[in-house]
């Protein structure tokens, strides 16, 4: 059914690329307005891991949310900012009227070999994007959505990591986790205002977070320089589908269905979109 997101509006972290763009344009494509962050800088404990995207990049989901003849504010601003996220979320607010649902979508993701061997860095800059980014992503929204009324949702996107103890991803695997914890805690604060609260669990997606050569080489230590090819038997393992990387319009059709009425009731679930790699 067409047209389900007719009339609200959504706060979209990570928005960028990968998965944050795929649920921007998705939900556009029923008829959602947008208000979308991103970083658009580097972070340095992702040097040798992988590059963040810039904001030429953002403002391409700009042009594809526009394409659709769909309203997008965009704004660069760092979730470990709260001061910013609440600027870019007023002025989308003074444009496109109201905050419907909000979508914590930013992370970042590096690993160690054990996790003794994880940088002080790196725990730091996962914990205060993935986890203290999150709970800013709502503290920044929250008045608005309230005020909005029944109806409303957020959506965090949480991770296999955030079912399993995954080996040689501790700071992921622990900030994953948490952002499950806030959601439990939102699912009670905002169930009385009519307003859901559920996490995500994507596995591998198909996106440069995952499909970058230092990932490939967590799954093939054996080779110096790994290729998509060579590590793809090893991610198929990973889940019963036997799928290496998932679409990420998969992941954004369950955000679809949690920002929609379709879902007006559930709230407080954790939701794999994983090809029952949880289960596994």
């Amino acid at each position: 059914m067409a047209g389900r997101m007719d009339g609200k509006v959504v706060f979209i972290t990570g928005a960028a690329r990968g998965q944050g763009r795929s649920h921007a344009v998705r939900l556009a494509e029923e008829g959602a307005d947008i208000i979308a962050v991103d970083l658009c800088a580097p972070v340095e404990s992702l040097d040798g891991f992988y590059d963040l995207p810039g904001e030429d990049e953002l403002q391409e989901t700009a042009r594809l949310v526009e394409a659709l003849d769909r309203r997008i504010v965009t704004r660069v601003a760092d979730v470990r900012d709260l001061d910013a996220l609440k600027s870019a979320v007023h002025d989308g607010v003074a444009e496109l009227g109201a905050v419907n649902a909000i979508v914590a979508n930013a992370g970042i993701f590096t690993f160690g070999t054990d996790t003794h061997q994880v940088s002080e860095t790196s725990w730091k800059d996962i914990q205060d994007i993935n986890l203290t980014g999150v709970w800013h992503t709502y503290a920044a929204a929250a008045e608005h959505l309230i005020k909005a009324g029944a109806g409303g949702s957020v959506i965090i996107i949480s991770s296999l990591a955030g079912f399993k103890g995954l080996a040689n991803v501790a700071a992921y695997t622990t900030a994953k986790h948490g952002i499950v914890g806030l959601m439990k805690v939102l699912a009670n604060e905002l169930g009385p205002h009519g307003i859901r609260v559920n996490t995500i669990h994507p596995n591998s997606i198909d996106t440069p977070m995952v499909k970058n050569k230092r990932t490939y080489g967590l799954f093939r230590p054996d080779l110096d320089e790994p290729t998509a090819s060579d590590a793809e038997a090893a991610f198929a393992g990973l889940n019963p589908f036997g799928k290496a990387w998932i679409e990420p319009v998969h992941v954004s059709n369950a955000v679809l269905w949690l920002a929609s009425d379709e879902s007006y009731y559930v709230s407080g679930g954790q939701i794999p979109v994983d090809g029952g790699a949880a289960v596994q």
